[in-house]
Order: structure tokens, then sequence, then C-alpha cells
């Protein structure tokens, strides 16, 4: 599975349910965009190096934008970003999992709804 930004932030927030899902995986990723938000979101170098420590001991694979998940996520922008809100970030981490055939895990399901061919498992707090 490829778990969205959200439910590492959450986990960082000591919630029992997420760090539960993302336990329960043995093939853990996130995109690369993920990444950046969390790194973005630090408070301080301290916190950064937190988020680093914690998925690499997780063992999560980091999935690189391709090419091919460009093409898709400005397609997703073109389509959804007027009619439903679609930011660069969450197309292009719904990008990644459709082109690597990954269940996304989030709890913003507000923000991937308009993909149909993405598979989905929502979270929930």
């Amino acid at each position: 599975m490829i778990f969205d930004t959200d439910v590492i932030i959450w986990i960082q927030r000591g919630n029992k349910a997420a760090a539960d899902l993302v336990d329960a995986d043995n093939d853990r990723s996130i995109s690369v965009m993920t990444y950046m938000e969390l790194l973005q979101n630090a408070k301080n170098k301290q916190q950064q190096t937190v988020i680093r420590s914690y998925l690499k001991e997780m063992d999560f694979m980091m999935l690189p934008i391709t090419e091919n998940i460009g093409h898709r996520a400005s397609i997703y922008v073109e389509e959804y970003s007027l009619s439903h809100g679609i930011s660069a970030d969450d197309a292009i981490i719904a990008a990644t999992a459709i082109e690597n055939n990954q269940i996304l895990v989030s709890g913003n399901y507000k923000h991937y709804r308009p993909i149909k061919d993405l598979g989905f498992k929502r979270f929930t707090v």
C-alpha cells in the first residue's frame, strides 16, 4: 500500500489506529511527494530527522515521480482541479499509486474521489 501524508502525520500525533494500519502492512510505500510534504511541514531540523528515521526504520519504499506519473498527474489536474479542487500534490500521489499498482490509504477521500481508477482505502480517525 501507498500511504498518504495525512496517515504519517496522524502517527506523528500519536494516533494508534494509524500506527497499527502501517504496522500491519509489509509492503509500505510513500510517494516522494509525501516525503517532501512531511519535511516541508516539519517545525525544525530535529523533526525532519525524526521523520527520516521513522521512514527508514519502518522500511518505507519511496516511489519517485516518473515521466508517466507526471503525465498522469497533469491530466488529473487538468480534468479535476476546477471541478473538484484536486491539487497538484494530491494528483501526483494518486498517479504514483496508480502507476505502481498500489492502493492509496488516506483519510482525505474527498481529495481523491473523482479519480475512478484509483484503488483507495479510507483511513478514519
